[in-house]
């Protein structure tokens, strides 16, 4: 049994007293689940919503950043009077273990007072799902209304209803999958490889002492590339040529050199540079390498409808057509694997112009998905 969650100057913070079970047959001592919540819990603690965030996100779903001082990254999705109504529903958002955003990751103390660094084991999406259950047991929640997530998120959201089914009524999928492809593992190998090709990255020993954030150390210009080459993924080919097209960067004419003559790539070198300033790339890697590991029917025995054999909950699947990393055809994949194991399943793609990106951006249909699926 967990222990009671604490308050902590940046949000919440739950230790676990016990080692987290681990699907690599390790176990992770001491972790530290950080999480922030939204709205009120009622009396019978019925109106939980757990929120999942995608590889770059983190718990501040509909708060400021603490780092960067930003809006949360679901603002517009999240809060009073929105599609996941924070008057109507308790909303909770954990930082996924592995991560840089206080939940035990690479950059987190071992027992010897050093970071752990590459030492710190592989997890999978099934162990972040394991530490986020171990969260909803310490807030003596029994069963969530529902569990939502896009991207990464809808994988950790088709984990936790195919492992721990009686503990959701309804799923939320959105732009997501239930396994990785090789064009999505090859992606990022490339962000992998810029990362341990910087000098500075040092087998991951990077960490300074006495530096409090050891994001601002280490291989920033791997993990800036890594980042420019994964947000492609994350775009449309009509959204790029729409907002970028091959229009020059603040000059009349090209440079003939290797500076950033076009919009885009200002625009990518943009990206790359200001994620190094809020995320560790350790994280990075031990996250990626996470996403490529998930595939839910090889977890169950090679056949998806088999992975929901222990639930009950009803799904709404949601994909877009312009997104090129997690394409229509896997959504469509999960519902067909749904209906099969007899179980109440929507599905419906959206049409939008940004890509993968949708789901985090303007798309008033969404909004009106989500909040139907979820009352």
């Amino acid at each position: 049994m967990a222990t009671h969650a604490e308050p902590s100057t940046s949000g919440h913070v739950l230790d676990l007293p016990q080692p987290l079970p681990l699907d690599s047959g390790r176990s992770l001592a001491g972790v530290r689940v950080a999480y922030e919540t939204y709205g009120t819990l009622n009396a019978d603690k019925s109106n939980a919503i757990l929120i999942c965030h995608a590889l770059t996100g983190d718990q501040h779903v509909a708060s400021p950043h603490p780092i960067t001082g930003k809006p949360g990254w679901w603002i517009r999705m999240v809060g009073p009077g929105l599609p996941i109504d924070t008057d109507r529903y308790f909303i909770i958002c954990a930082n996924v273990i592995g991560s840089c955003m206080g939940s035990s990751g690479p950059a987190s103390m071992a027992d010897d007072g050093r970071p752990y660094g590459m030492r710190f084991p592989v997890i999978t999406i099934r162990d972040m799902v394991r530490a986020q259950i171990a969260l909803v047991d310490a807030l003596g929640i029994d069963k969530l209304h529902a569990v939502v997530g896009g991207s990464m998120g809808g994988m950790q959201v088709l984990s936790l209803a195919a492992n721990f089914g009686d503990r959701l009524n309804a799923a939320l999928v959105i732009a997501s999958t239930s396994r990785h492809s090789a064009q999505n593992i090859a992606f990022h190998e490339v962000g992998r490889q810029a990362i341990m090709a910087d000098p500075a990255w040092a087998n991951g020993e990077y960490y300074a002492d006495g530096v409090d954030d050891p994001r601002k150390v280490g291989p920033e210009a791997g993990l800036a590339v890594a980042r420019m080459a994964a947000h492609i993924t994350y775009l449309s080919e009509q959204g790029l040529t729409e907002k970028f097209g091959r229009r020059l960067q603040d000059r009349d004419a090209k440079t003939f050199g290797f500076d950033a003559d076009f919009q885009v790539e200002s625009y990518l070198r943009y990206q790359g540079l200001s994620f190094t300033d809020r995320f560790d790339a350790n994280s990075y890697l031990y996250i990626t390498r996470a996403m490529d590991y998930f595939d839910l029917a090889e977890e169950h025995g090679g056949k998806l409808a088999d992975a929901f054999a222990g639930t009950k909950a009803r799904f709404c699947l949601v994909s877009f057509d312009t997104d090129w990393l997690y394409p229509t055809s896997e959504s469509r994949t999960i519902a067909h694997a749904l209906n099969a194991a007899g179980l109440p399943v929507s599905f419906v793609e959206l049409s939008a112009p940004y890509g993968h990106d949708s789901f985090l951006l303007d798309v008033p249909e969404l909004d009106r998905v989500v909040e139907g699926f979820l009352r």
